[in-house]
């Protein structure tokens, strides 16, 4: 009896995970599309409470849609957890922080008020998309960019580390050259300074006076263009030694990982046989 039953739970299990992590069939597709369309619709609800004319006369009637789609996306990731062979591993790979983090700040907001709005990181959710219209040529090339980016890390590091010297090394010399009375009223502010300019933003909130400032200012600008082109540089080194490789939609049964190669026989995040 136990056996039978245990063999009934699998397959309860199995016709779930089909359900919900599968886009190959015709339930799951459906099931992908209405979840979709919710995300969409519960961002947009958001988004429009976010408008203080709106808030104020439909209030009430976005809250208890927030509350609705809350519930709703709550309900769907228990039933993504129960349906996996290994919820914890699920809960924590990224998809399964995405959804734990759309469904949280609706639950946060009743001790934190406001917090509610941070619930435009559902948009995230909407990556399904691309299981969803089978675009594994799409999970392809993210898989490419994601390995390129990881090659560069050091690279990158390195290189803000540079950034954040200069930045503080120019940052002083301004404290020194300007002084309180022209803006630079302590070194951290002069840093501040040092960045958006090196950077290229220039804000205009602070700008030098002296003539030998304006001189350092000068500098740090050039500095800024070559700058900008350095860390573009490294990830596309990195993009070119990358090769790029076919990945498949399915989805492991075990922890729920996606963008596994097609030719893969078990999953690369947990070892499950695929």
């Amino acid at each position: 009896m136990d056996k039978n039953q245990g063999s009934a739970n699998k397959v309860w299990r199995g016709k779930l995970h089909e359900i919900i992590f599968e886009a190959d069939t015709t339930a799951g597709k459906y099931f992908d599309i209405f979840l979709i369309v919710s995300i969409l619709l519960s961002v947009g609800v958001i988004m429009l409470d976010s408008v203080e004319p709106i808030h104020i006369q439909h209030g009430e009637m976005f809250e208890w849609l927030e509350w609705f789609f809350t519930i709703l996306f709550t309900i769907e990731y228990c039933l993504r957890l129960i349906s996996v062979c290994k919820p914890l591993k699920y809960a924590a790979s990224f998809l399964g922080i995405v959804d734990f983090t759309a469904i949280l700040p609706t639950y946060l907001s009743l001790i934190l008020p406001g917090v509610q709005y941070l619930l435009i990181i559902r948009m995230l959710r909407v990556l399904r998309i691309f299981r969803v219209l089978k675009l594994a040529q799409y999970l392809s090339e993210a898989k490419t960019l994601t390995s390129a980016l990881r090659a560069s890390r050091r690279k990158i590091t390195i290189f803000l580390f540079v950034v954040i010297t200069l930045a503080t090394i120019f940052g002083s010399f301004m404290y020194l050259v300007e002084g309180a009375e022209n803006g630079f009223s302590s070194i951290p502010r002069s840093i501040y300074w040092a960045i958006v300019t090196l950077t290229t933003v220039g804000y205009g909130d602070i700008a030098p006076q002296t003539n030998f400032g304006q001189i350092i200012a000068s500098i740090i600008m050039v500095l800024g263009y070559g700058i900008i082109a350095v860390p573009t540089g490294i990830v596309t080194v990195e993009l070119g030694r990358v090769q790029a490789k076919a990945v498949t939609t399915q989805a492991c049964p075990a922890c729920g990982s996606e963008g596994h190669d097609a030719d893969a026989l078990y999953c690369k995040r947990c070892g499950q046989k695929l």
